[in-house]
């Protein structure tokens, strides 16, 4: 038989494995709310996938060519305030990108590469850690350069899209980050103070930008990537969001 200390240990434990009863931490964490950039949430390994398919032998160089053109022209453009969309200065990325290495970019060959940033699918392990954050009375959103209407897609084809409180795009005020006001939307739409949000980057310079502006930072480096060399660093860094998960449960609530 089973006395009632015994059973309120079994209990913490169940709480302690079972998504169904995580709501008990809750009250273990001083955060209210997880703000994501994309692509801790969307795998963007597709896109070098249909590359290399596309041009084999060629795709690394084009992957690489293409993304720092990609945030070269974001951020080229809010300087000079002639701003455009993710998806325009992606595909003008795009267009760079094949010429510098002359490549031949048919019509079709744009259009799949592009319509692979538009259908991004999530990361194996992003269901079940965003269900076990949502059980744990915490709000999430999105603080992502890229287009509400990508972003809200992808979370549509996951089955996951009302576990999200907000899908923030830098589009909202024409800017991207690391631009302070981007990282201030979450403040402004969550109506939170900016100590009670996790921040979630992607990429390193992000990170740094989340700390910049003030906010405590998870780097989910997927990519194993390494840190900038910007004089600060993120709060805590994991591979995964399992680590992410644990991060926020065990951080401790105070008085």
């Amino acid at each position: 038989m089973v006395d009632r200390r015994d059973f309120l240990m079994l209990t913490i434990g169940s709480a302690l494995l079972s998504d169904a009863t995580a709501a008990p931490f809750a009250r273990r964490t001083r955060f209210k709310a997880v703000a994501f950039d994309a692509f801790p949430i969307f795998d963007p390994t597709p896109v070098a996938v249909l590359a290399e398919s596309l041009f084999p032998g060629k795709g690394s160089a084009l992957m690489n060519t293409w993304r720092v053109r990609q945030f070269d022209y974001q951020w080229l453009r809010v300087l000079s305030r002639h701003y455009a969309d993710f998806l325009q200065a992606t595909e003008e990325s795009l267009l760079f990108a094949v010429k510098q290495l002359q490549l031949e970019l048919t019509a079709d060959k744009r259009q799949q590469l592009m319509s692979a940033w538009s259908n991004l699918t999530v990361w194996p392990d992003v269901p079940e850690a965003i269900k076990t954050l949502r059980m744990a009375g915490l709000r999430l959103a999105f603080v992502s350069n890229m287009t509400a209407a990508v972003l809200a897609a992808g979370l549509e084809r996951a089955g996951i899209r009302d576990e999200f409180d907000a899908v923030l795009s830098t589009d909202l005020i024409r800017s991207y980050k690391p631009d302070p006001r981007t990282y201030q939307l979450a403040i402004d739409h969550l109506r939170l103070q900016r100590e009670e949000i996790l921040f979630v980057p992607f990429a390193g310079w992000d990170a740094a930008g989340a700390k910049w502006f003030g906010y405590s930072t998870f780097w989910l480096n997927r990519l194993a990537s390494p840190p900038e060399e910007l004089g600060l660093t993120a709060d805590a860094t994991g591979q995964d969001m399992n680590a992410l998960v644990q991060f926020v449960m065990q951080k401790d609530a105070g008085p």
